[in-house]
């Protein structure tokens, strides 16, 4: 199995987190999650990171930018994946 070269910090009872997870999962993005409950070394990453602040997701990139709680559209724009797709219609 690949290890992946996003690295996802993040809580799971986190909204956001969930959210940019479930975006990553669906675009097929792999990535590694490390829930910083768990993982003291993680957490103090997010707060050096984060200027003392307990932000998440924090997310780190292997060209080194780092998307702190971003949306689905930075998401998006971060792997150039288009958002503007058209939505299905549905006959009755």
């Amino acid at each position: 199995m690949r290890k992946a070269n996003i690295l996802v910090y993040g809580t799971d009872w986190c909204g956001d987190c969930l959210r940019a997870r479930r975006f990553l999962n669906q675009n097929q993005i792999p990535f590694d999650w490390i829930n910083i409950d768990q993982d003291k070394e993680g957490e103090m990453l997010v707060y050096q990171i984060n200027r003392g602040l307990r932000s998440v997701p924090t997310i780190i990139f292997p060209d080194g930018t780092i998307l702190v709680e971003p949306t689905n559209l930075e998401l998006a724009q971060k792997f150039a994946i288009p958002m503007n797709a058209p939505l299905k219609q549905f006959s009755r």
